[in-house]
């Protein structure tokens, strides 16, 4: 979507404290303008056209017009306008939301299941504001003065060349953050079910939501799709999700590669974070790494790609049009460390292209 000069909210809840909480943190913030609220999806409905907001903030579980049944109704009045989730951290939360993604909705937050006062306003001020800013290309750090741009990052896109492959991709990497769970279920089901290699993914989610979404994109995908449980060996045409609050990484134990799990501290604000599985991939697999950064906000994924970039990998980015946020693709791109940045419907082909259906011994 084009940047805006100040983001204009509105806010879909059927909870008065929690509407309450949103308005009183959200107006603090100059970079923002809460135009409206709204009890219900169908009262939402109503006032879409008339205040035009920049971004929707939108319940679930709501009287007369839930959030799942106002999101189809949304997109046909507005196909672009973010629309931001809440959902509570349990498994039918999980399940509504994933749901809410698939429909169309562009982010998600967690509610805090302690609704006190500190712990809404820590929730909204750390979690929902950036995804606001991120999702509207606000600066994270607004004033008045401020001017909208793209996320800041050195020189502008130039590919990365390379030579022609000498060495076979024995694993593909893949980062993701906002958009995720749509990206991933463009490309995971483009790969055959011989696919020869291990796909190990890291998508910035909490606990139970990366269990559901592993089922969910299992269901789709020709090649078994698994939240990782650390010890397990690597094998070919798996996808392995890094767990909820986890980091993931590979490491060479008792004469195979295994798959670790820790919670060891966060980078980039992240936990899973795309640059521990990044860097520990180019340890171990170095050139024989396939890489591939996909829609996220931030910039997690740009250390792990120069890490294999210097192992001489092969980095695949996707290119702005199709993601829903250009923050860690457009980082590695703009780095010039993609070898091609492409459009989301292409890249699962071109991993296909870059992984001939021919099973190696690169697991032990």
């Amino acid at each position: 979507m084009p940047a805006v000069a100040k983001a204009r909210v509105l806010i879909v809840d059927d909870a008065v404290v929690i509407r309450k909480a949103l308005t009183d943190v959200l107006s603090r913030d100059a970079a923002l303008e809460v135009v409206g609220a709204a009890s219900n999806g169908r009262m939402a409905l109503s006032k879409i056209p008339l205040l035009k907001p920049d971004v929707i903030l939108l319940d679930i579980e709501m009287p007369e017009m839930s959030g799942l049944e106002a999101i189809p109704e949304i997109r046909k009045l507005d196909p672009r306008v973010p629309i931001i989730m809440f959902s509570t951290l349990t498994e039918r939360g999980a399940v509504a939301t994933l749901e809410a993604l698939s429909l169309g909705a562009t982010d998600y937050v967690t509610k805090p299941s302690n609704l006190d006062a500190g712990a809404a306003s820590r929730c909204i001020a750390d979690e929902l504001i950036p995804r606001i800013k991120g999702l509207c290309r606000l600066p994270l750090s607004w004033s008045s003065q401020s001017k909208p741009g793209t996320p800041p990052a050195p020189g502008v896109f130039r590919p990365r060349v390379m030579p022609p492959p000498t060495s076979p991709v024995k694993v593909v990497v893949i980062g993701v953050s906002t958009g995720g769970p749509e990206a991933l279920a463009h490309v995971l089901p483009v790969l055959p079910a011989e696919f020869p290699v291990p796909i190990l993914i890291a998508q910035h989610m909490p606990p139970i939501f990366t269990a559901m979404l592993a089922g969910r994109l299992s269901e789709k995908s020709a090649i078994p799709v698994r939240e990782c449980r650390s010890g397990e060996a690597l094998s070919p045409g798996v996808a392995w999700i890094a767990p909820g609050d986890f980091h993931m990484e590979v490491r060479h134990e008792s004469g195979s590669v295994r798959l670790r799990t820790h919670q060891g501290p966060r980078e980039n604000s992240c936990r899973p974070a795309v640059d521990v599985l990044f860097r520990s991939v180019a340890t171990l697999f170095g050139a024989h790494s396939l890489a591939v950064v996909l829609t996220g906000m931030g910039q997690d994924g740009l250390k792990g790609c120069e890490a294999l970039a210097a192992k001489g990998a092969r980095i695949l980015a996707q290119d702005e049009a199709s993601s829903i946020v250009w923050g860690m693709p457009g980082f590695v791109a703009r780095a010039g460390l993609a070898e091609k940045v492409l459009p989301l419907d292409q890249i699962g082909a071109e991993i296909v292209r870059r992984v001939p259906v021919r099973r190696h011994a690169a697991f032990r």
